[in-house]
């Protein structure tokens, strides 16, 4: 069972993501300690959703590109999903204990920064070694005003919600990761193990 209090999502996060779980049915949402209670359900073989599935292939280590999977996986897991995400090259590093993951608007036109810097900006100023250091700094720091949970936070909610997370065992080894490096229950397995549910399953996303 999950509390999630408001201040982990930001509103217009919380009511869709509830009304999701109502209409799912896969927990009654009630207020529980200013927040509200999502709880995977075990389901029937009469229920609609009992063979439902989604796959997630993980392979990005920016601060922005860590949110995509695991708001996904949580939500459909909150909905029924059985979840499974993949993590290779660079999005292992979503799985490390300690996270410390950065954005850059270098080649990232689509990024918008403090003040509408981006308009008057030249490209070739967010090439400068303190840029990444401060546009990470300015998002972080706008994500806890407007109450966004952070990458521990989520990542812990698809734990709780029974989200597997598979490290690619190729990749792994290929960059000489300490398997200690992980937080407790990352599974390692290799590409074809992964393609044997993704195969299955209803959805496949390429993160």
């Amino acid at each position: 069972m999950i509390i999630i209090p408001p201040t982990l999502f930001s509103p217009g996060v919380v009511a869709p993501l509830q009304n999701m779980v109502l209409r799912a049915q896969t927990h009654m949402g009630r207020p529980a300690l200013g927040g509200f209670v999502i709880k995977a359900q075990p389901h029937t073989p009469e229920d609609p959703m009992a063979q439902k599935k989604l796959a997630i292939i993980a392979t990005k280590g920016s601060l922005d590109w860590a949110y995509p999977p695991f708001i996904l996986a949580s939500t459909a897991a909150a909905l029924g999903y059985e979840v499974q995400i993949f993590f290779t090259f660079y999005g292992l590093q979503l799985l490390k204990k300690k996270v410390d993951l950065k954005v850059t608007p270098l080649g990232n036109p689509g990024m918008s920064m403090l003040g509408g810097m981006e308009r008057f900006m030249p490209v070739l100023l967010t090439a400068l070694p303190f840029m990444q250091r401060i546009m990470t700094a300015m998002m972080k720091a706008k994500m806890k005003k407007k109450g966004v949970a952070s990458i521990e936070e989520l990542r812990e909610l698809c734990q709780e919600v029974d989200v597997k997370f598979i490290a690619c065992q190729m990749t792994v080894d290929l960059f000489d990761i300490d398997a200690a490096a992980f937080i407790s229950g990352v599974e390692f397995a290799g590409a074809a193990a992964f393609f044997e549910f993704a195969g299955t399953s209803d959805i496949c996303l390429y993160i």
